[in-house]
């Protein structure tokens, strides 16, 4: 029986798909990140070095992580179902982007940029020497025209307070912008020193908190550069280009992050939505006035906790005792999350630096937290810009009271906490 039974086993083996050999990249001498270091902050991209964190030659990474951040999770799914070639290369062929953005002098300076790679719209422009000696270099930046055409803009025109222009708003209402998509490209250094903590425990955090998705962030403290997998940032760019660096022209600036439930859904329990279109009816204005308008849309979805962890809080605020009240908004997102919290605006001007803006003539967010980030990273903001009364939705009456309190840009008197006891949601119905 014994030896039947090694026989079958022998048998199943033979039968079994072949198992590759992997090379753990916890082990630095055989890992394959031997590309050419990253060279922080220069002027010259070719000094600075290409970025490279592509998977297809592992000799030339230079980069912890690779692109796409969490869609890259999809770009696995569709090598291992067979639909896609785990080596393929993309044709760049007319991808360039549609206007000429930069080079800036902020582009040169380690301080202003850590957590994009501001030549990353250029790689088939200032690396083609590089790409055809066979190093698999990718775009982080892409750059494109397009229309917005948003319901509420539209009312806009019909009650006049946009204008059809022809160039900037088309015949019917079409908003015509210029569109950056960028994805997130983390200087570990820099972001360690921008978040006040050393770099060991930046690193450390990562791998764990990650479940150790990413080991050479423990064991390769040569490697300086992390491309997470988090969500990207779209930049929205209205009116002339050229007014956004020009000192003599206006610029209106809308920072939003990401909510789901507001901006595709029109959810009315907070004033995500609303806030947006009326940051582009001042984008609008702003470049119809001979300057410009930009509208930076991260994805930090329920403050960088998730969109599970919101509806959660959601639920709590209305179940509890009281209701949904503005004097408990925080404290609640703080049981079930453990923190306020968690996007940390410290990164969030590296786009702005990006774009060149050294001055904001309008900054339309109550966000003190948005401010004080802009601000230090040495960008002027002349006026902040709250969003109308009258555009709050009732059932948004508990988010914004309760953020005005807490600090939030108001042209009114803040709240105390005897109004906010009296600000309530409905019930959760």
């Amino acid at each position: 029986m014994g030896n039947g039974s090694a026989t079958g086993n022998v048998a199943g083996q033979a039968d079994a798909p072949k198992r590759r050999h992997i090379v753990l990249t916890s082990h630095p001498s055989r890992s394959g990140l031997k590309g050419r270091p990253v060279q922080w902050g220069q002027v010259d991209p070719l000094a600075r070095g290409a970025i490279v964190a592509t998977v297809t030659d592992p000799n030339h990474r230079n980069a912890i992580g690779t692109h796409s951040g969490s869609y890259a999770v999809y770009r696995a799914l569709a090598v291992a179902s067979g639909v896609l070639q785990a080596d393929h290369r993309p044709d760049f062929t007319n991808t360039a982007p549609t206007i000429a953005i930069g080079p800036h002098p902020s582009w040169a300076d380690p301080e202003k940029i850590v957590s994009l790679d501001p030549f990353g719209a250029l790689v088939g422009e200032v690396y083609q020497e590089l790409m055809a000696q066979g190093i698999d270099i990718r775009p982080t930046i892409a750059v494109t025209r397009a229309h917005i055409q948003m319901p509420e803009l539209l009312e806009a025109v019909r009650q006049g307070r946009i204008k059809e222009d022809g160039v900037i708003v088309k015949p019917g209402g079409d908003l015509v912008v210029t569109k950056a998509a960028v994805e997130p490209v983390w200087y570990l250094p820099g972001v360690a020193e921008r978040l006040g903590v050393s770099e060991d425990d930046l690193r450390y955090a990562l791998f764990e908190q990650t479940g150790g998705m990413f080991p050479e962030l423990v064991t390769r403290f040569d490697v300086k550069v992390f491309l997470p997998p988090i969500g990207s940032i779209t930049a929205y760019i209205v009116g002339d280009q050229a007014a956004i660096t020009d000192p003599e022209r206006p610029l209106a600036v809308r920072v939003h992050d990401e909510c789901n439930g507001s901006d595709v859904f029109g959810s009315d329990i907070c004033t995500c939505r609303p806030y947006l279109v009326h940051g582009l009816e001042e984008c609008i204005a702003t470049a119809q006035q001979g300057g410009a308008g930009i509208i930076v849309y991260f994805r930090k979805e329920g403050r960088a906790l998730g969109e599970v962890t919101k509806f959660l809080v959601y639920n709590a605020r209305k179940r509890q005792e009281g209701g949904d009240r503005a004097d408990a908004y925080f404290a609640r997102t703080e049981c079930v999350a453990g923190v306020q919290d968690v996007r940390f605006q410290e990164l969030m001007p590296d786009v702005l630096h990006w774009l060149g803006v050294t001055r904001i003539d309008r900054f339309v967010s109550m966000s003190d937290m948005k401010y004080n980030a802009i601000v230090r990273s040495g960008i002027d903001i002349v006026k902040r810009v709250a969003i109308p009364d009258d555009l709050v939705p009732p059932d948004a009456r508990v988010e914004i009271e309760a953020k005005k309190a807490a600090g939030y840009y108001t042209e009114t008197a803040a709240p105390t906490e005897t109004d906010l006891a009296q600000v309530k949601g409905r019930d959760l119905i």
